[in-house]
C-alpha cells in the first residue's frame, strides 16, 4: 500500500526546516531582494559551475542588487551526493534538444565527478571546475541546455513562492506590530 503524505510528515519537514526559515526571515532585506537572491542561487545551483557556484551567486546577486546571503543558500543543492542525479537529469533534458553521448555513459561520468568532488577539499576550485570542463563539448552542450532550462524554471518558482510567502509573513508581522503599538498607547 502506498503511503500518502500525512499532516504529521509535513509538520516534521517544517520543523526540520525551521532554522533555515528563521534565518531567511531574519535577513534584512525586502521580500523581493530575498526572493531574488534565493532565485539566483537556485538557478546557479543547477548549472555545471561546481567549484565557483558560491562566488557566482554572490557576484550575480550583487549585480542585480539582490540579497547575497540568500543567494548563497541554494547553491548547496549541488554537492557530491546530488551532482550525479541532478546533472544526469539536466543532460537528459538537454539531449532532447541537442544530441550527445548515451545517457548511461554520461551518467557514469557524473557519478565519477561526484566521487572526485567528495575527495577534494572545499577550496580546490580548479580541480572541481576542470572535472566539468574535461567532459567535452558533445556532453557539455546538452548539459548546459538542460541546466539552463531546469535552472530557469526552478528559479522562477522559487522567486514567486518565496516572495509571496515573505510578503505575507512581513505584512502579518507589521500588522501585529501596529496592533501592539496601539495597545500600548
Amino acid at each position: 500500500m502506498h503511503d500518502s503524505p500525512t499532516p504529521k510528515r509535513n509538520r516534521n519537514l517544517l520543523i526540520r526546516l525551521r532554522p533555515v526559515i528563521r534565518w531567511v526571515i531574519r535577513l534584512r532585506s525586502s521580500p523581493q531582494a530575498i526572493a531574488g537572491g534565493l532565485a539566483i542561487g537556485t538557478f546557479i545551483a543547477f548549472t555545471p559551475t561546481v567549484g565557483v557556484q558560491l562566488i557566482l551567486a554572490v557576484i550575480v546577486a550583487t549585480l542585480f542588487n539582490m540579497n547575497r546571503p540568500a543567494a548563497m543558500i541554494p547553491v548547496w543543492i549541488t554537492n557530491p551526493i546530488t551532482v550525479a542525479p541532478i546533472y544526469t537529469f539536466n543532460y537528459w533534458l538537454g539531449s532532447k534538444i541537442c544530441e550527445g553521448p548515451p545517457l548511461s555513459e554520461v551518467s557514469s561520468l557524473f557519478i565519477d565527478i561526484g566521487k572526485t568532488m567528495a575527495r577534494l577539499e572545499f577550496w580546490n576550485i580548479k580541480e572541481q571546475l576542470l572535472a566539468i570542463l574535461h567532459m567535452g563539448k558533445e556532453t557539455l552542450i546538452p548539459l548546459l541546455i538542460g541546466s539552463v532550462a531546469i535552472g530557469l524554471v526552478s528559479a522562477v518558482f522559487v522567486f514567486w513562492f518565496t516572495r509571496k510567502l515573505l510578503s505575507a509573513f512581513f505584512s502579518r508581522r507589521a500588522g501585529k506590530h501596529l496592533l501592539n503599538r496601539r495597545k500600548s498607547l
